[in-house]
């Protein structure tokens, strides 16, 4: 997969970006969302993913198989240094090295852009998730139990961080 090019999310790329979210959803292993997403939420998502908050997206072949972003952890100031992470690949090249170098993108666009701290959410029995960020050096916070309901069953929700500076 050495010809992934990874490169800042445009306009034209939200139906890609929106259909490997939407797979997200379906596949219920790396988000609590349960609805899947239309034109409008996604023109709305990135329309707040300019300036700092970025949106990366890997291509293969000039076709999208993933994607990337920060966004804001919390709107009190005290927080401006803390972004959190959303990652997500194309069914057909999960585990095959595409996270990783979306990852090495955003944490160099987190640093050039002020932030000093990338959290994010992730499930417990997610180990393909796990076993990346802890390759990129995220390390394991703690455990939310029953932080959520998905299909009506309560699910537990593990924090992840990275100190860039």
């Amino acid at each position: 997969m050495n010809d992934i090019v990874i490169r800042m999310a445009e306009l034209e790329d939200l139906q890609a970006i929106k259909t490997i979210y939407n797979e997200g959803i379906e596949d219920r292993i790396a988000t609590l969302e349960t609805e899947l997403k239309d034109e409008a939420f996604m023109n709305d998502w990135f329309e707040r993913h300019q300036g700092r908050f970025k949106v990366f997206v890997a291509e293969l072949n000039n076709e999208v198989i993933g994607w990337a972003s920060l966004n804001s952890y919390n709107s009190r100031c005290a927080y401006n240094g803390v972004a959190d992470l959303s990652l997500y690949i194309a069914r057909a090249y999960r585990g095959k090295g595409v996270g990783n170098t979306l990852l090495q993108a955003i944490e160099n666009a987190a640093k050039n852009n002020d932030f000093h701290k990338i959290v994010l959410s992730t499930f417990p029995f997610n180990q393909l998730g796990q076993g990346l960020y802890r390759k990129r050096g995220f390390r394991e916070v703690g455990v939310f139990v029953n932080q959520g309901v998905l299909d009506g069953q309560y699910v537990d929700v593990m924090m992840m961080e990275k100190l860039l500076s």
